[in-house]
């Protein structure tokens, strides 16, 4: 069955197929397979996915916007330009996602896999990450106002290289700020 507006679909397959430019709004998906497809320029707004692999899936210029994920694979997928606004995710794997430059204030991030994902530039204010695993992840630029990164994963990452201010830091996460502006933590 081909994705159309409010469709539910479990268990379906599609590797490398194009849904660009196409209205998938409400569309929800359990357990589904989108291994490498193409959803720029989509309407994929108000959709809900729970345990969908859309790894190496690529959503440029697509619209999100109130888009719901569950415990779901993204890994290497490109957000490049898509509007996240509203946006709602639970858990699942976003490792070594293209997040530049997006608007993720406010979201609720916690233990959500972001390892080696690019959020260069991207705005965190007051970002719950609580559990996140940013291993490796990069932050140059990155706005992390206000942002809860206790608990959060954070070994490779130069936090010096982000904007925090007014974020709530663990212990660990206070020590590694430390090494990333150069201090000789014992």
């Amino acid at each position: 069955m081909r994705p159309e507006p409010d469709a539910e679909l479990e268990h379906e397959i599609f590797e490398n197929e194009s849904f660009r430019g196409q209205d998938l709004s409400g569309l929800s998906t359990t357990g589904c397979t989108f291994r490498g497809c193409d959803f720029t320029l989509a309407q994929i707004n108000g959709s809900e996915h729970s345990g969908t692999d859309f790894a190496n899936s690529t959503f440029e210029a697509a619209n999100l916007f109130g888009a719901h994920f569950a415990e779901c694979r993204l890994v290497g997928a490109s957000f490049a330009g898509a509007t996240l606004t509203g946006l709602t995710v639970e858990g699942g794997d976003w490792s070594y996602v293209l997040l530049r430059g997006q608007d993720l204030a406010g979201l609720d991030l916690r233990r959500l896999r972001l390892r080696e994902a690019d959020l260069s530039e991207a705005d965190l204010s007051d970002a719950d990450l609580r559990g996140a695993d940013l291993t490796r992840a990069r932050l140059h630029n990155a706005i992390l106002a206000g942002a809860d990164l206790r608990e959060t994963i954070v070994d490779g990452v130069d936090l010096s290289a982000a904007r925090i201010s007014q974020a709530q830091l663990d212990l660990a996460g206070a020590v590694q700020l430390a090494r990333s502006l150069g201090a000789d933590v014992d």
